[in-house]
């Protein structure tokens, strides 16, 4: 079952070629068409076109061609369906699919990465803004995190509270449950799922918010704690497949054909800051198969960044 074709055909032409493969690709205007260099391979001379006319891309270099959807499943790895879906999800259009139970699950799906965003959103502004977030922001300070840092990465903050995340957004309990966000006490009530926790979101290959990793921070909090606690496994995610940072690195990955795999979420932000744009985390040292298959699609070479303590260098060695 899949997507009617009317709709595919309408999301195939809906963002003009040239603005969706000029947000990774440098294009320039030649004529009629657009060159760059080919995010498929690596060149020092532009053989990368794009013609907007046709909706259609051709690298003279490494025979790549293709159209929108197309270069959204080679640059993100994505199958067909997701590609669809992504640019319809841009584009503002409403897709239909041929058969009601799949109609469902899209719409399903829809609501609960629309009740993380809000989530992410909410954290954030917390960290930007809340007196109880003072320590939040002084730890991320010191770790090196500066506030464009923390922006783009749309890091948040959970204040010690019961319910304070369930409440603001108006969430109902089996919506909370099971986009990961909420969860039922034994007194039988919702509360939030992360309490006094540094919230670094967690994005699908899509960029599409999908979970949260929470961190700890020295002086708050209960003792005994995790130091890390993730979101459950939901229908949006499961931490054994995967990686943070995927959605911001994929193009660079592709392009350069080599991912560098490491650990945590500040690891894999640190090295982007230190210009490292290949960088993604498995957040923890297990590295599972789904990790590697999702990794083969984008990459042909690992490089392996795990911590030089025992459990990391430990798990460096399981995959060799």
């Amino acid at each position: 079952m899949g997507i009617l074709q009317e709709d595919v055909e309408r999301v195939r032409s809906a963002i003009p070629l040239e603005v969706l493969i000029g947000e990774s690709v440098g294009l320039r205007r030649s004529g009629t068409r657009y060159i760059g260099l080919c995010p498929f391979h690596t060149e020092k001379s532009p053989s990368f076109n794009v013609n907007p006319d046709l909706g259609f891309f051709m690298c003279f270099g490494c025979q790549k061609s293709g159209d929108a959807i197309t270069f959204l499943r080679e640059t993100q790895g994505l199958d067909f369906r997701e590609a669809v879906e992504s640019l319809a999800s841009r584009a503002g259009i409403s897709l239909r699919y041929d058969d009601a139970r799949t109609t469902g699950v899209a719409k399903r799906r829809n609501a609960l990465v629309e009740a993380v965003e809000r989530a992410v959103e909410w954290y954030h502004g917390r960290l930007l803004t809340a007196p109880d977030a003072a320590a939040a922001r002084g730890y991320l300070r010191s770790r090196g995190f500066d506030g464009e840092t923390v922006r783009r990465y749309r890091v948040g903050w959970a204040p010690d509270s019961w319910d304070d995340l369930v409440r603001a957004l108006s969430l109902p309990a089996d919506l909370a449950k099971e986009a990961g966000l909420g969860l039922v006490n034994a007194r039988g009530r919702l509360q939030d799922q992360f309490r006094a926790r540094v919230l670094f979101p967690v994005f699908d290959v899509r960029g599409d918010p999908v979970a949260f990793g929470g961190r700890v921070i020295p002086g708050v909090g209960r003792e005994g704690e995790a130091k890390y606690k993730n979101s459950p496994t939901t229908a949006l995610y499961d931490k054994s497949g995967t990686l943070y940072g995927l959605n911001w690195a994929k193009a660079e990955i592709v392009a350069k054909g080599e991912a560098v795999v490491c650990e945590g979420y500040t690891d894999v932000i640190g090295m982007a800051s230190a210009g490292v744009t290949t960088a993604v985390g498995v957040c923890g040292t297990a590295m599972t198969e789904r990790h590697l298959t999702t990794i083969a699609r984008f990459a042909r070479r690992l490089v392996l960044a795990f911590d030089a303590d025992t459990a990391g260098q430990g798990a460096a060695a399981r995959l060799y």
